[in-house]
């Protein structure tokens, strides 16, 4: 490459410019000839035309005539004009960037190296921000969020009668009373979710619902895009067969959005509501991570539930309260109003039915506002500590790209070093070159966070997937919105600095006088520089080892779950859902036809088992209540958890009987109330003993009096609620004896036939014995699976940055043993001239790179240690500082390090003596 700055020094020799500004106008003005004589000789001219037409144009051209003529304005004292000094920040910064540019393409593999690293950590970190942000910080979408407030009980020890919110509710009776006597709020209103069935006849066909008091859509601020929305005149009792408000996205899938939708009559579990509304896009409810399809007011709940309607039951509690406060009112001014009226709302709604031990609870409760500017999310409370936890873990990867990153732009910047000096040497300013030094991290930086949003938008589309089932599928609004933005800004930002800003300035402490004195081999042998980079791969071994025993963790615990002993068998298991409310079958009827069901479908050929059950194992719901022994105290009261199953049910199951007998035709309605009970029940109320023959009391209800069950049969511990649980005393109770038996059911049938095969037997079936039975299915496989979401993101995605984490840790001891190898090739071949065999030479380097793991182990282990205690309540089976977990981890790493370090190692081994000593 012809040297260009003499030339150039002789057209500003007349200028007497100060050495360091002339410095600069002569590396400036020699990058851009240096590009023009490349794009020349790419165009096919010859290196002796190229030189002579770059030279021309130096001589004659507008290039450097423009750079002079602005030099000497400032040197003859002509008026700086206001805002230069900026203008040329400007322009010294677009020409680093443009330098930076011709760097990276220049060296395509370091760049695409480099690119890849941030856009994968800048993308991961992005996404789970994203989906944490979406899920526990960003507000509702409604206007002026920050003024709802939900009003709940502040302690419901006590609260008797059936809960069918996962939320803090209220009961009806209780809203009503809150609605007319509070004053701290400017409007309140009350909903509730549920599902409604849309399809006329056979198999069910779910959608969404919401059941509002009349001024929701308005406290909300929520207009409507057709229609209207309801008003208070839309909920009085006795309503009648009021209106729907759909939303939009249910309006777009139902009806192709069309606009003619007002007026039309929408089937909600067999009762027709004209549509009167469609709510706007932006509006999903309130619930986070969840969607409605359907608002209907809380006064057609009698007509839509007839019989069973809540409205005046004391001791349901579904509805929850919230509200907007009035303007200048504070939660704790909204707090002391409500806790000066609850004395007075739960004497006038205290039920007639309450349990006497329980009336104190009920008369002792006092409400309280809290803030619910961000709307309610069973999604936020299972997953704000792991999405927390992965987003450290993804912050780790990021940390070790950047340490990799690091040691590249090390090496680079010794290869670099007489470069360096010699400009140095000429009167650039070390601010300046580092200047043009952090211009292609800053240039690496923001491609890899604008990779990186796009990579995110991918990723947290593929994190909702992993959360949503077929049957409970998410509803998550993932725009970018200013939080996003920031933090993917500030990714960028602290990278740039982590990976680039070192390097920078380490290339750039160095004396002009000992580098141009030194030899090339002299160059390479900053021990200060080495050792840094060998600091910077102790970290990325200590922090791949930190991610490597998180991945373990997770992986362990969600294998620990998946093979536990449930206690049954879970394959072959379908769940049949039937709803005869469309029968109108008197209540006394309802148990005999639901077994004259199970009967029929247990004869359908290859079913082995058939059998009702109000709960379906593992599927989140229970009941409970308190029992104790007959004869014992009643202080001596465990809370038990209650299940009613039909003859068959273990069976069905395959759960062993250990002792007794299973429920049978001897179990009716008018014999001796019976149970079978589980071996934890046995061991800790009847003290281990066998119970059969036993009795125990059940504690009273608000719907039964204190009843006395005698134990006819024991069966194996088997899981109720979660596979988390730990085993806990269980009563099993026959449904034929049940006082209150519903119109609906859940039928558990084992069978060895094909699933499609026996799911169409089935509907088959049921549309023979009637026509107007309602029913849906579940796979009982799948619904535990589904039960075990969290924990699979958490196996998932720490075994995806583990992985990713040791392969950039061997990458960068990769990187480090072979700079190592190539600063020592002139010691190398001395050695070897002197006798070392390859042998020992393969041991020196392996030795260097032992050295370097043992200590990452180290620090990785100590650090491991603290780090898992925070994730250890995510655990299942194992602790924090599982010892197998950690020797696991290090071998591993262990290994691939080992892997990584060989190759350099033995290259070094099979160097020509001869060939080592002529290295300079």
């Amino acid at each position: 490459m012809p040297d260009w700055q003499k030339e150039i020094r002789e057209r500003l020799a007349g200028l007497k410019l100060e050495p360091t500004r002339e410095a600069d106008i002569i590396e400036e003005l020699s990058q851009h000839l240096d590009d023009r004589h490349d794009e020349l000789l790419a165009g096919g001219t010859t290196a002796d035309e190229a030189e002579r037409l770059v030279l021309a144009e130096l001589r004659g051209g507008h290039l450097l005539a423009q750079e002079l003529k602005r030099v000497e304005r400032s040197v003859k004292g002509n008026p700086v004009v206001l805002g230069a000094g900026r203008k040329n920040m400007l322009t010294d910064f677009g020409q680093d960037l443009r330098y930076g540019m011709r760097m990276l393409r220049k060296s395509p593999g370091f760049t695409l190296v480099a690119v890849l690293s941030l856009t994968l950590g800048i993308g991961a970190n992005t996404a789970i921000f994203q989906l944490l942000n979406t899920v526990v910080i960003r507000s509702l979408p409604v206007a002026n969020p920050q003024e709802i407030a939900e009003i709940q009980i502040t302690d419901m020890t006590g609260a008797r009668g059936s809960f069918n919110s996962p939320y803090p509710a209220v009961t009806n009776p209780i809203w009503e009373r809150i609605r007319d006597q509070q004053q701290a709020f400017s409007g309140l209103f009350a909903w509730s979710s549920d599902g409604f069935n849309i399809s006329p006849s056979g198999e069910a066909r779910l959608v969404r619902g919401l059941w509002v008091s009349g001024n929701f859509f308005t406290v909300l601020g929520v207009q409507p895009v057709l229609g209207r929305v309801f008003t208070l005149a839309d909920d009085q009792r006795g309503c009648g067969a009021a209106g729907v408000v759909i939303s939009h996205a249910f309006w777009q899938r139902e009806f192709g959005g069309d606009p003619a939708v007002i007026g039309r009559t929408l089937a909600l579990d067999g009762q027709s509501l004209e549509i009167i509304g469609v709510t706007p896009a932006s509006f999903f409810g309130l619930e986070i991570g969840q969607s409605f399809d359907v608002a209907v007011p809380i006064c057609a709940e009698a007509i839509v539930r007839g019989k069973n309607s809540r409205l005046d039951a004391g001791t349901s509690w579904w509805l929850s309260v919230m509200g907007r406060l009035k303007p200048g009112q504070s939660i704790a001014e909204a707090t002391k109003h409500l806790d000066s009226i609850s004395p007075g709302i739960f004497e006038a709604t205290l039920p007639a039915n309450y349990p006497a031990v329980n009336v104190p609870n009920y008369l002792g409760f006092k409400l309280a506002a809290i803030p619910a500017r961000q709307g309610e999310s069973q999604l936020r409370a299972n997953y704000t500590a792991p999405l927390w936890v992965l987003l450290a873990l993804a912050g780790l990867v990021l940390l070790i790209a950047c340490a990799n990153l690091a040691n590249l732009l090390l090496a680079r910047a010794s290869v670099r070093e007489r470069e360096m000096a010699v400009r140095l040497a000429l009167g650039a300013s070390r601010s300046r070159l580092i200047r043009q030094l952090m211009a292609e991290s800053i240039l690496l930086a923001t491609i890899g966070a604008g990779l990186g949003l796009l990579l995110a938008r991918v990723l947290s589309q593929f994190l909702v997937s992993l959360l949503s089932t077929e049957g409970n599928p998410l509803f998550l609004n993932l725009n970018a919105d200013w939080r996003v933005l920031a933090f993917t800004l500030g990714l960028a930002t602290s990278t740039c600095v982590l990976f680039g800003l070192v390097p920078a300035l380490r290339a750039t402490r160095t004396d002009p006088g000992v580098v141009m004195k030194a030899s090339s081999r002299g160059l390479t042998t900053s021990r200060e520089r080495f050792s840094l980079r060998r600091a910077l791969v102790v970290l990325q071994v200590a922090l791949s080892l930190v991610l490597l025993v998180g991945a373990l963790l997770f992986s362990g615990s969600l294998r620990n779950l998946l093979t536990l002993d449930t206690g049954f068998p879970q394959d072959g298991i379908l769940i049949t859902n039937v709803g005869l409310s469309r029968l109108n079958l008197p209540v006394e009827r309802r148990t005999a036809f639901k077994q004259e069901l199970v009967e029929r479908l247990q004869a359908i050929p290859g079913v082995y088992a058939a059998a009702e059950t109000n709960i379906v194992p593992i599927s989140g719901n229970g009941t409970s209540n308190n029992v104790w022994m007959d004869g014992a105290d009643s202080e001596q009261r465990t809370n038990t958890l209650i299940s009613r199953v039909g003859p068959g049910y273990f069976r069905a199951l395959d759960t062993p009987l250990l002792a007794g007998r299973e429920f049978d035709a001897r179990d009716t309605a008018m014999s001796p109330t019976v149970a079978l009970v589980n071996e934890t029940f046995a061991r800790q109320l009847a003290n281990g003993a066998n119970p059969i023959g036993k009795r125990f009391r059940v504690e009273a209800t608000p719907y039964d009096p204190e009843t006395v069950y005698e134990i006819v049969g024991m069966v194996k511990d088997t899981k109720y609620l979660s596979l988390q649980e730990t085993f806990s005393p269980i009563v099993f109770l026959p449904v034929s004896q049940n006082p209150r038996p519903s119109p609906s059911g859940q039928i558990m049938i084992r069978s060895n036939t094909p699933l499609p095969g026996l799911i169409a037997s089935v509907k088959s079936t049921l549309t023979e014995i009637n026509p107007d039975i309602r029913f849906r299915f579940q796979v009982f496989k799948t619904q535990i699976r589904d039960s075990l979401l969290r924990e699979r993101l958490m196996a998932t995605l720490s075994s995806f940055f583990g992985f990713l984490a040791a392969l950039l840790a061997s990458i960068g001891l990769y990187g480090v043993i072979s700079y190592m190898v190539a600063r020592r090739t002139h010691e190398i071949g001395i050695r070897m001239a002197l006798g070392a065999n390859r042998r020992n030479v393969l041991m020196i380097v392996m030795r260097e790179a032992a050295t370097l793991l043992i200590v990452g182990l180290t620090v990785g282990t100590v650090l491991a240690l603290v780090v898992a205690q925070t994730a250890s309540a995510l655990l299942f089976g194992l602790q924090a500082h599982d010892p197998a977990t950690f020797v696991m981890a290090v071998t591993l790493l262990a290994v691939i390090a080992a892997v990584a370090s060989y190759v350099p190692a033995r290259r070094a081994s099979r160097l020509d003596p001869m060939v080592a000593l002529r290295d300079e």
